[in-house]
């Protein structure tokens, strides 16, 4: 039962899935096993949900930090589609603190709403064309805590367009 009719000020926040009313304001995030409980006003450990009024919002639908046309040996699934490349795509946040991560910059950034740098799921398709890729990646930080929305609307739309999808994730 995700209210589904607030008003947002950019395309980077959407409804989130996922997650449990607590109560008339409390809700618990269940996309990854921290299983945030988050008060109005506040953010999950990933930074990048938010409960607005009740409701569990993703704030970085689309929102891209980087963006990067990767060989797929650079991904720990080196054995599908070797030779290949996949457009590379992160954003904000991560539900770890790992004091070795190469991308600390990004997944220990929390999203910034008025800083919003969205990429349409078409145009992204379109851009792993552009770009000559065979196939998209979701990685640099956490993609299940930031793009989990996000890449349900992907990877459909690559995948009849003759794309491999891939996603990076520590869970």
């Amino acid at each position: 039962s995700h209210r589904m009719n607030l008003q947002y000020p950019n395309p980077c926040q959407r409804p989130a899935l996922h997650y449990e009313q607590l109560s008339a304001n409390k809700v618990r995030c269940s996309v990854c096993e921290r299983r945030c409980t988050i008060t109005p006003g506040n953010r999950g450990v990933c930074g990048a949900r938010k409960n607005l009024d009740g409701e569990l919002v993703v704030l970085t639908y689309g929102d891209i930090s980087s963006i990067s046309a990767n060989p797929i040996e650079k991904k720990p699934i080196f054995h599908c589609y070797p030779g290949s490349r996949a457009l590379t795509i992160g954003s904000w946040g991560c539900n770890f603190a790992c004091p070795w991560c190469q991308n600390w910059s990004i997944s220990k950034r929390q999203a910034n709403p008025s800083q919003c740098n969205h990429l349409s799921p078409q145009d992204f398709v379109d851009e792993v064309h552009r770009t000559d890729c065979q196939g998209t990646s979701f990685s640099f930080n956490e993609p299940t805590t930031a793009f989990f929305e996000y890449a349900l609307d992907v990877m459909p739309l690559a995948h009849n367009a003759g794309l491999y999808n891939t996603f990076v994730s520590n869970g």
